[in-house]
C-alpha cells in the first residue's frame, strides 16, 4: 500500500487502520495531487498522522479549509481570535479528569456530524496522554450475518445531555477546567442517524454508535437498547480493532469521525498538555 503514493510516504498499520504520512509539509497549501494522496490515504486508513509539523494556528486553519469547510463545534469556548479551533489544554495542578476520557464520536449528536477532526500537539507530556482509536468498520465486519442483519435497520438517538446537559458530566466540574466548558440546555436535545452508516467516500459500513453521545434506540424499551448497545461498545472496543497514538510535539493527526471513535487517556497528572483542535463539516450520516 505504502508504494501506491507518488507524492508522500504513507506508512500503515499493519491491520490498514491508521498510517503515518510523511514527505510534505503542511505550513503552506499542499499542491492539488499531493491533497489527493492525503485524502486517498485518509479514506483508506480512517486515521493519519503527520509527524514533525510546526504549524502556526493560521497554518492549521488553511489545512483543515483544505479538507472542507470548518464543522460547528458547540460547547466549547474557542479562542478569542480563532473562532474555529479549539484549545484541548489541561493544566498540572488540575484535578478534573481529562478531557475526552470516554469513547465517543465527536458530535454525534448533530444533525450533520463532523467528517473530521484534526489535533495539533503543542505541548506532550512526558507519559501519559495517549490517545485511542476504535476501527468502527472492522467492528461491523465481525459481527455475524445475524446480527448485521438486526442493526441493519435500526436508529440510534443521540444527545449531548450526559456530558454538556444541566445535569451532565461535565456540569460538575466545568469551573475546576481550565478549558472553558459551555452547560447548556441545548444539549438535552435529540437526533437520530443510522446505528450502521454507509461512508460516502469508502462505501463500507460501519457502526455508529458511542457511549457518550448515544442514548438509546429508536423504537426500543430503554432496557432493549441499553442491552443491545452495551454488547455494541464492548465488541467495538476488542483489542483488535483498538489503535493507541502516542503523541509527539508538533504532530498533526486527523480522523474520520465517521467510522472512527477515540477516547483521550489520561496518566499524566502535574504535566500541562497543550493540544490545538478543528474539524471538519459533514453530511447526514445515510445507512
Amino acid at each position: 500500500m505504502a508504494r501506491d503514493y507518488q507524492a508522500i510516504r504513507v506508512q500503515p498499520r499493519a491491520c490498514g487502520f491508521g498510517a503515518e504520512v510523511t514527505q510534505l509539509s503542511l505550513a503552506s497549501a499542499l499542491p492539488e495531487a499531493v491533497l489527493a494522496e492525503v485524502r486517498r490515504a485518509w479514506a483508506a486508513h480512517s486515521v493519519l498522522w503527520f509527524p514533525d509539523q510546526p504549524l502556526s494556528l493560521e497554518a492549521l486553519e488553511a489545512f483543515t479549509l483544505q479538507l472542507g469547510p470548518f464543522g460547528e463545534d458547540p460547547f466549547i469556548e474557542a479562542l478569542p481570535d480563532h473562532p474555529h479551533i479549539i484549545e484541548v489544554r489541561r493544566e498540572p495542578g488540575e484535578r478534573a479528569v481529562n478531557f475526552g476520557a470516554a469513547w465517543h464520536s465527536d458530535w454525534s449528536f448533530q444533525e450533520k456530524p463532523p467528517s473530521a477532526t484534526l489535533l495539533h500537539a503543542k505541548i506532550v507530556p512526558p507519559a501519559g496522554g495517549d490517545t485511542l482509536y476504535a476501527d468502527g468498520y472492522r467492528a461491523w465486519e465481525a459481527l455475524s450475518e445475524t446480527m448485521r442483519e438486526l442493526l441493519s435497520g435500526l436508529r440510534a438517538v443521540h444527545s449531548a445531555s450526559l456530558a454538556y446537559g444541566p445535569r451532565g458530566v461535565l456540569a460538575r466540574d466545568h469551573h475546576e477546567r481550565s478549558m472553558k466548558i459551555v452547560v447548556s440546555p441545548e444539549a438535552e436535545r435529540t437526533q437520530t442517524h443510522p446505528l450502521v452508516r454507509r461512508h460516502p467516500e469508502s462505501g463500507r459500513r460501519a457502526l455508529f454508535v458511542n457511549p457518550v453521545y448515544t442514548r438509546g434506540i429508536e423504537g426500543m424499551a430503554d432496557s432493549e437498547s441499553q442491552a443491545l448497545l452495551g454488547f455494541l461498545w464492548e465488541h467495538m472496543v476488542r483489542d483488535e480493532f483498538v489503535y493507541r497514538h502516542r503523541w509527539q510535539p508538533n504532530m498533526l493527526t486527523v480522523w474520520d469521525n465517521r467510522c472512527a471513535m477515540h477516547f483521550a487517556d489520561g496518566g499524566y497528572d502535574g504535566h500541562r498538555r497543550l493540544m490545538h483542535r478543528t474539524t471538519v463539516a459533514g453530511e447526514r450520516p445515510a445507512a
